[in-house]
């Protein structure tokens, strides 16, 4: 309206009526909101930590530092200042199919059904490593990372019988048909302890489609963005990343809630009570 006014040389009076607009929106000054600044920084510095994360994850991490804002704001922040997250490449399947043992056995409740697989990553040298990761698919809480260069089917009792002295037993352990799962020892030992194997059809990763979507989460989220020089290097990172998964990042199919937030128990609560006579 300004630039109609200089240039023509006409009133504001005669350009608003022109132009159908009341006089008051051309002598408003648009105003933001006093925060505007500080939040634009904590998105931007989530966007930097975060790389993989989309506005809606964002804005959850925001509320969860404290931050009275809806996903509109956050969106338009986003937009306004460019942030977008990398192009991802197509995915080459499915994670479920119809008659798939993610169907056939759904998890109803905490420790109903553990998954696991194995990734496998290089350090810096060339040397690889494995991850057998295990994870609850009704919490969807990683259970465990365990990092090491070669891991068997003795790895795996290990790691089970850890998670089961601290958890429970759960009803059935859902796993591909790889060598270090199906090994008599592991077949054997898991119904001993009372537990159920749940394999799935061979070649057929969809079935496990829990585990595969946490693998992909890791590889997309920490793999492809570190360089571990050290297998010691690795143990740490990963499980400094699992904590984080578990406890901090949020997850659109929990409501953008994490599967294990910490809680914080006031001191008065943990405090002795004196005993009064």
């Amino acid at each position: 309206m300004v630039h109609v006014i200089a240039k023509y040389g006409v009133s504001e009076r005669l350009a608003c009526r022109i132009l159908g607009q009341h006089r008051s929106t051309q002598r408003k000054i648009p105003r933001q909101p006093e925060d505007e600044a500080a939040l634009t920084a904590d998105i931007i510095a989530l966007a930097t930590q975060y790389g993989r994360y989309g506005y809606r994850r964002i804005t959850a991490l925001l509320r969860d530092a404290g931050w009275w804002v809806n996903k509109k704001r956050v969106e338009r922040i986003w937009r306004r200042e460019g942030l977008k997250v990398p192009q991802k490449q197509p995915k080459k399947g499915r994670l479920w199919l119809n008659d798939g043992s993610c169907i056939r056995l759904r998890p109803e409740y905490p420790n109903h059904v553990w998954s696991y697989d194995f990734v496998e990553d290089r350090t810096h040298d060339g040397r690889k490593f494995r991850m057998l990761n295990l994870i609850d698919e009704f919490t969807r809480e990683c259970l465990a990372i365990r990092v090491s260069r070669k891991l068997k089917a003795v790895d795996v009792i290990d790691v089970l019988s850890d998670l089961f002295i601290l958890r429970g037993i759960p009803g059935h352990v859902r796993s591909d048909n790889g060598p270090e799962f199906v090994a008599k020892a592991v077949r054997e030992w898991i119904p001993a302890v009372g537990a159920k194997t749940a394999y799935i059809e061979p070649g057929s990763p969809w079935e496990n489609g829990y585990c595969e979507s946490f693998n992909s989460k890791l590889r997309d989220e920490l793999l492809k963005g570190e360089i571990f020089y050290t297998l010691q290097e690795a143990q740490v990172i990963i499980e400094n990343w699992r904590r984080h998964y578990n406890t901090v990042r949020p997850h659109s199919s929990l409501g953008y809630r994490p599967p294990a937030p910490e809680v914080l128990v006031p001191a008065s609560k943990l405090a002795p009570r004196p005993i009064l006579n």
